[in-house]
């Protein structure tokens, strides 16, 4: 994973036209849209743009529910969650799932484990899921699960691995159609280091990068520690003197601009950006817009401006 050892990648640069080509599979995160946030989605991205609904704890299913009927209703692809652990049942997953595709078309999920420790119910994992077929009987068609560049607080790079390709192998043999959304991470080198070592290991399943969308550096890093991705002031205030605009925005567009570089030269393949709204889901969406038209500078910051 991410910590696995070998030489830094080479440095990579992109071009506008590059950038652009990159940006253009987007798709985007939010969590409790509102209906002002989807009439900011709709009047904003492309029609049939996915758009993935964050699965909280505690919430009822509804909420889900009724997000992924707006987006769909706005003209958008909803993309829910579905937290493991966080069922009782098998059975209570396939409602759910049948519920969202009767009512909001729902052809594509997010599988993800749920960080607690102890399952709510009898669902252990995002695998025994895949393998009860649920997914299957309710229609769902393609189905995401995670990956993690940086590695994860609470499991070995080992496990994350096996994990992984088991997911994947599981997914492809229940006729389903399987792909990666990884968690966000700051680093572009880190995600090229971390892409390699799938590539070597036979996976080319597309990739969608998790990238912090627009939002103070004070509120990245919080979103870090909760979520134990490995970042540290310091090494985010590297990216030209950030430390000094700790409560102003920062983007990860020069992240995006060296990822889309070695999209452009051939070093990474079937890799899309996906934004987390940490922002806001209104203000990350018609901040990508320039960049998914073209319509950008490249900056000495290594990263864009939007013109």
């Amino acid at each position: 994973m991410a910590s696995v050892q070998g030489a830094a990648p080479q440095t990579f640069d992109a071009t506008v036209e590059d950038i652009k080509s990159f940006m253009a599979g987007c798709t985007y995160e939010a969590t409790r849209p509102k209906a002002d946030d989807i009439t900011a989605l709709r009047e904003t991205v492309a029609q049939g743009s996915s758009v993935y609904v964050t699965m909280l704890p505690n919430r009822p299913h509804d909420e889900l529910v009724a997000s992924s009927v707006a987006l769909r209703n706005a003209g958008l692809r909803p993309v829910p969650h579905i937290s493991a652990r966080h069922f009782r049942s098998f059975e209570e997953i396939g409602n759910l799932l049948s519920q969202m595709v009767a009512q909001a078309a729902v052809e594509d999920i997010l599988l993800i484990g749920g960080d607690i420790a102890k399952p709510v119910g009898n669902v252990p994992d995002v695998l025994s899921v895949i393998e009860s077929g649920v997914v299957q009987q309710a229609g769902v068609k393609s189905v995401g699960v995670g990956g993690f560049p940086d590695g994860h607080p609470a499991v070995s790079d080992e496990e994350l691995e096996a994990s992984l390709v088991t997911k994947l192998a599981a997914l492809q043999n229940g006729g389903l159609d399987g792909y990666i959304v990884t968690q966000f991470c700051f680093h572009a080198h880190t995600i090229i280091r971390w892409l390699d070592w799938l590539r070597a290991r036979g996976i080319g399943s597309p990739v969608k990068i998790g990238l912090a969308g627009p939002t103070s550096l004070m509120t990245w890093l919080n979103y870090a520690r909760k979520c134990g991705v490995k970042a540290s002031a310091e090494a985010l205030a590297s990216r030209s003197g950030l430390v000094r605009h700790a409560f102003k925005s920062v983007a990860p567009d020069p992240i995006i601009r060296t990822l889309a570089g070695a999209a452009a030269a051939g070093h990474i393949d079937n890799v899309t950006p996906h934004l987390f709204a940490f922002g806001g889901i209104g203000a990350t969406a018609k901040w990508a817009q320039p960049a998914i038209a073209g319509r950008i500078r490249l900056n000495a910051d290594r990263g864009f401006d939007a013109i």
